[in-house]
């Protein structure tokens, strides 16, 4: 008899589990807008260089406080290696990759990303304050890996 109340309270305790994690999955994805970044479209990775908005990586002002940020990484560095962007923007991320699998991750963010040959990557944040924060790849990317940086500063 006592074997079954055991077995009672734990499918009530994994019941409860899965509506507490169910919970939490629909408060981050719906309220606070968390979700993971998506596919904004497909490339040429050979030609890639020569297609807008690629040919031409870097900041630009697309609204009042918001900004796009178009960034290409390649063996072993970003262009552009360095961004800047005023505190309290939105800035929308347009990223692709012109060889091999790379994993764009900005510190301190919840910028990340995984940037597939062939395929555009898209995520928007809001820096609020202003500072430095490390921009780094997270996929091994071969020889040069641990050479792949650059910086998104906020003004």
């Amino acid at each position: 008899m006592r074997v079954h109340q055991y077995e009672k309270a734990f499918l009530w305790l994994g019941a409860i589990m899965l509506v507490a994690f169910m919970i939490a999955l629909l408060v981050t994805s719906v309220a606070m807008g968390i979700h993971l970044p998506g596919r904004a479209g497909e490339v040429d990775p050979l030609s890639i260089n020569s297609i807008e908005p690629f040919n031409n990586p870097g900041v630009r002002e697309v609204g009042p406080g918001r900004y796009e940020v178009v960034l290409l990484g390649s063996a072993w560095s970003w262009n552009p290696s360095e961004i800047r962007v005023p505190a309290g923007s939105e800035v929308t991320f347009l990223a692709a990759s012109t060889d091999v699998i790379h994993g764009l991750h900005i510190d301190r963010t919840r910028v990340n990303m995984m940037l597939i040959p062939g395929q555009i990557s898209r995520n928007t944040y809001r820096f609020e304050r202003p500072g430095e924060h490390l921009l780094i790849c997270h996929e091994y990317c071969g020889a040069g890996h641990h050479l792949m940086s650059g910086k998104v500063i906020v003004e």
